[in-house]
């Protein structure tokens, strides 16, 4: 709130960004360019709710007007005609006009449709090759047609089968059809037909073109004449379409909510594994592309792999711990009630006997695990708040916890009581043993990197590690000569260990980043962040 929203007009050829347009406040709800590239028509949100035509060569705004009259609601969509510049169309809840552009007088005139005792929220709007119809999408699950020329409403359809969750995307087809997606998932080819009784035109589902897809249709796109077509969905996943067949293929995927973990293999680059809301999915670390995708309605943690790499085992909100087979995905054990507000921290030890989970109430439980049965060892109460991060020595004997109640504690694990406790002013959110395990390297809400002793707890120093938010996510190198971070202002830093200087930056995350990993190999860093994104990038060590 309080701040303009942009629109960013770029240059396909070269990539590169060819002007940026601000007026609008808090959000741009759609945009649209005129047949010719013209002009471009943009949509404010809810709280700017005006229509702005900009003239792309000048890069300026020719005019511009509120989207509805007072009383209607949000207006959601815009869309030019196909054959003049002069004349778009824009719909929402319980508005829709057609718009005619004046450029010499630099106004736009707006003509509310009449749609008579109908009320409906558009959500899409297709215009007809001659721009003689136009056709709407809305909630209710039914196509609108409305004659451009006359600017008064047809009729509407299917009227008995209806899309479950509205119609969210439209494209048209040479034949004259209608591909519609549902909110729902459907994917369905709507043709127009006269109802015999009393001869009246609306539209009917073709039965054997349709089809369904994970999650919501929120765009549909035609390759050449329609012989193929492309559908996005809202649970991230895109899916090519044959048209004569109907049948549809996954070609990209990736999280749809915010990616809380990210981990490497014992010694292997190839692949990489991260957990996010109701699922965790194993990538192969070259391709990008999606090997295995586990299941589950819940919100997962974090993840491990056994140094064996024969388990992935997870931490869950349901205060679950899970293991997976990692080739097929399938369940190996679940630990019930490991934590009462959830599980929020997991590792497992180097022997590959034990795992070590913090929680969200505060506790560190360690775990003896068997194939046969999974046992708790011991249950080590001093942190006041939940345990964000979990590291294990290389010999199995102390492990260090980082907690959002302002301490990390270093945990002797051969009689389960504390060696030292660092305290700092801040939420810790990471924790990493430098390679040689004298020191401990922190960081949290406050922005600063700590560098502290194992052995008495003392701070040795302190970094500013950002200028604005939290850092989220830190790992070492190998060697211990470099660390890389990244946090609440979406940028990568690498850093030498020991001059305690940034080296190299990387720009490229849209949201907060939440965990990030070298690969084992130090060729690659694979940073993952609230908004769904996994970035890979060269380590430039």
């Amino acid at each position: 709130m309080g701040f303009k929203a942009d629109v960013i007009i770029w240059d396909f050829a070269s990539c590169s960004m060819y002007c940026r347009l601000s007026l609008h406040k808090v959000k741009v709800e759609a945009l649209a360019f005129s047949p010719n590239d013209k002009y471009l028509v943009t949509l404010g949100g809810q709280d700017d709710s005006s229509v702005v035509v900009w003239n792309i060569s000048k890069k300026e705004a020719i005019c511009g007007s509120p989207a509805a009259v007072a009383s209607a609601g949000i207006t959601y969509c815009v869309k030019f005609a196909n054959n003049n510049d002069d004349l778009f169309f824009t719909g929402g809840d319980g508005t829709l006009r057609v718009w005619d552009l004046d450029v010499a007088n630099r106004k736009i005139r707006p003509t509310d449709v009449n749609m008579g005792q109908i009320k409906r929220v558009v959500k899409c709007i297709e215009v007809k090759d001659d721009d003689s119809y136009f056709y709407c999408g809305t909630t209710t699950g039914d196509i609108l047609t409305i004659n451009t020329k006359t600017k008064l409403f047809q009729h509407y359809g299917p009227e008995k089968d209806k899309f479950s969750l509205g119609v969210t995307a439209m494209a048209l087809l040479k034949t004259g059809n209608i591909l519609v997606g549902g909110g729902d998932g459907t994917v369905a080819v709507v043709t127009q037909a006269v109802n015999k009784k009393d001869k009246k035109a609306t539209f009917k589902k073709l039965a054997n073109q349709t089809a369904k897809v994970e999650g919501g249709v929120k765009s549909v796109a035609l390759r050449g004449e329609g012989h193929q077509f492309f559908v996005g969905s809202e649970k991230s996943q895109i899916y090519r379409f044959n048209f004569a067949e109907f049948t549809c293929e996954l070609i990209r995927s990736c999280h749809f909510a915010a990616v809380r973990d990210i981990v490497f293999p014992r010694e292997c680059s190839d692949l990489f594994a991260t957990c996010s809301k109701d699922d965790i999915r194993v990538w192969h670390a070259d391709k990008g592309k999606e090997l295995l995708r586990i299941s589950v309605k819940e919100l997962c943690h974090a993840i491990d792999f056994m140094p064996d790499g024969k388990s992935i085992v997870s931490a869950w909100q349901d205060g679950k711990i899970r293991a997976f087979y990692p080739e097929t995905g399938k369940e190996m054990y679940v630990i019930n009630d490991a934590h009462p507000k959830g599980v929020t921290a997991i590792a497992c030890t180097n022997g590959g006997r034990r795992i070590i989970s913090g929680g969200g109430e505060g506790q560190v439980r360690v775990w003896d695990i068997t194939p046969s049965y999974q046992k708790l060892v011991e249950a080590m109460k001093e942190h006041k708040a939940s345990v964000t991060c979990i590291k294990v020595r290389r010999n199995d004997m102390e492990c260090v916890t980082a907690s959002s109640d302002g301490t990390c504690i270093i945990w002797d694990l051969q009689r389960f009581v504390r060696n030292q406790v660092l305290f700092s002013n801040t939420l810790f959110r990471c924790v990493n043993y430098h390679p040689e395990e004298f020191q401990v390297i922190t960081s949290g809400t406050d922005r600063k990197i700590g560098y502290w002793e194992v052995y008495d707890g003392n701070q040795i120093r302190e970094l500013d590690g950002s200028k604005s938010g939290a850092i989220n996510g830190m790992d070492i190198s190998p060697h211990g000569d470099f660390y890389v971070t990244g946090g609440d202002d979406k940028l990568i830093k690498v850093w030498k260990y020991d001059e305690g200087e940034v080296t190299h930056v990387g720009i490229g995350h849209s949201g907060d980043i939440c965990k990030l990993k070298i690969s084992p190999d130090q060729r690659h860093i694979v940073s993952v962040s609230t908004d769904g994104a996994i970035l890979r990038w060269r380590y430039p060590h």
